[in-house]
């Protein structure tokens, strides 16, 4: 049986936990609790440790998700959290002030990581406000010289988070993409959606 873990990142309301749960085999594992800064102006809880969750493959294969918190104060569990990961994947949301600056600040977080596997990166939020469009994104990997899928993506939806998954399993072994199916579609149809996304 193989093991692979990717980790879920990004600022806080980005959607981390609720893409986990929307994507996990399993009920999905959280720590959240009642903020006591800042944070709860924006959500009523966060995450404050992790959340856990898995990815059935075919055959043995599974894919352990973890999600880090997106409060500052704990930047320290996303390292620790990162530890073996084949990938990346950072959620960003274009509801909060400075979305390209959330972007730099967690490639810089994970850059080790990240040029030693893969990163995707999804982008929730685009239906209350579409600016920066994901062709900024992309700018922002590119100065740092990093090319990665950038999709717009609703962290609800199981299909929008598999896409997100696969393209990221593409990158580390196109194998392990294929095996994760999207809802009412076959992996072809990822391969002619991923394309358009890099």
């Amino acid at each position: 049986m193989t093991h692979n873990k990717i980790v879920f990142s990004g600022p806080v309301g980005a959607g981390k936990t609720t893409a986990i749960a929307a994507i996990s085999d399993i009920p999905p594992v959280t720590t959240e609790a009642r903020p006591t800064d800042v944070t709860r102006d924006i959500k009523a809880t966060t995450t404050i440790a992790m959340d856990y969750g898995v990815v059935r493959l075919d055959g043995a294969e599974r894919i352990h998700l973890y999600g880090t918190p997106g409060q500052d104060r704990f930047t320290f569990m996303r390292h620790i959290l990162a530890e073996g990961a084949i990938g990346v994947v950072l959620l960003m949301t274009n509801t909060r002030p400075t979305p390209l600056a959330d972007l730099d600040e967690f490639v810089g977080t994970f850059r080790t990581v990240i040029d030693e596997t893969a990163l995707a990166v999804g982008v929730t939020g685009m239906d209350l406000r579409r600016a920066p469009g994901l062709d900024d994104y992309r700018q922002v990997l590119a100065r740092v010289g990093i090319i990665a899928p950038v999709f717009e993506i609703d962290a609800r939806r199981r299909g929008d988070v598999a896409l997100l998954v696969q393209a990221l399993l593409l990158s580390v072994d196109p194998g392990l993409a294929g095996e994760i199916a999207l809802p009412g579609t076959g992996s072809g149809t990822f391969q002619r959606a991923a394309g358009d996304y890099w």
